[in-house]
């Protein structure tokens, strides 16, 4: 699983700790949240971006098409229009929670 799960929910991550959850860099983020209209972070008086649990559920969305199913920028855009955005994220969830499993099924045969 190329991303890590977020351990506790809280309100509001920084830039730092998303790109830590996606093993990413922070510019890359700064450049999805430029590219993606989807990507809508609050900012306190510093100007520093604060991210909530649908941003970051977005952002799953997009490394999932971008990195790892290899679509361009203009395709995964294409693929989170209207109604495909709500398919593209049942797709993006089913693969986390098949991940899961199979984590859980390695895991079962390491201890038999």
């Amino acid at each position: 699983m190329p991303y890590k799960e977020t351990e506790s929910i809280k309100l509001y991550y920084s830039i730092g700790e998303v790109a830590k959850i996606f093993d990413v860099n922070a510019s890359l983020l700064r450049f999805w949240e430029k590219e993606f209209d989807i990507i809508r972070p609050k900012k306190n008086k510093k100007g520093d971006r604060l991210f909530t649990q649908e941003d970051i559920s977005n952002f799953r969305t997009i490394f999932h098409l971008v990195k790892e199913r290899g679509y361009t920028l203009q395709g995964a855009k294409e693929k989170l229009k209207g109604a495909k955005k709500d398919m593209t994220t049942n797709d993006v969830d089913m693969v986390k929670s098949l991940e899961k499993v199979k984590t859980f099924l390695l895991e079962l045969k390491e201890q038999l």
